[in-house]
């Protein structure tokens, strides 16, 4: 994990999800275009925009899986918005902090986990930009870059939300 000294209070980041206006929001075709991009170009099964709530982990954009929501206490992305940097986890079944997490052990057995901070005001962390693979895997420099620069179109698009709902 990073160490920072300036890390906002969790009251503060989910102070700054809320006045997005965005959880429980229906589909936007803007976050659907970003999410079907990072599927497609990384190949990958699922991709997902996540939102961190205090108790729950929800999807504004999925691609590969119909899921809308998860408990937070079981999602790779509770952990990865608490870095400044993106998480890539190869192999979750090896991983200490993961492979006994539900997902990996039961339905739908990911293996693969990378998720790029959803950082907005360059100060909160509200989810992710993820992609998730049932096998093992590795990204390239290139796929990493990509994923990168679409998580900075969804913080663009966050922050316009924000910005318009006052």
């Amino acid at each position: 994990m990073d160490s920072r000294n300036d890390m906002p209070s969790e009251s503060e980041r989910l102070s700054a999800l809320y006045r997005c206006h965005v959880l429980d929001t229906p589909p936007e075709k803007s976050y659907d275009q970003i999410t079907r991009l990072a599927k497609t170009a990384l190949q990958m099964p699922i991709s997902l925009l996540t939102l961190i709530d205090k108790d729950r982990q929800w999807f504004k954009s999925a691609q590969g899986t119909d899921i809308q929501e998860t408990p937070s206490d079981i999602s790779f992305c509770a952990y990865a918005i608490k870095r400044d940097n993106p998480t890539i986890i190869e192999d979750l079944q090896r991983d200490d902090h993961f492979a006994k997490n539900p997902l990996v052990t039961d339905g739908p057995r990911i293996r693969f986990y990378a998720g790029v901070p959803l950082r907005i005001m360059g100060k909160y962390n509200l989810g992710t930009l993820c992609v998730m693979d049932k096998q093992p895997r590795k990204l390239t420099l290139d796929q990493m870059l990509i994923l990168t620069d679409l998580a900075g179109l969804a913080i663009d698009r966050l922050e316009l939300r924000m910005s318009q709902s006052g």
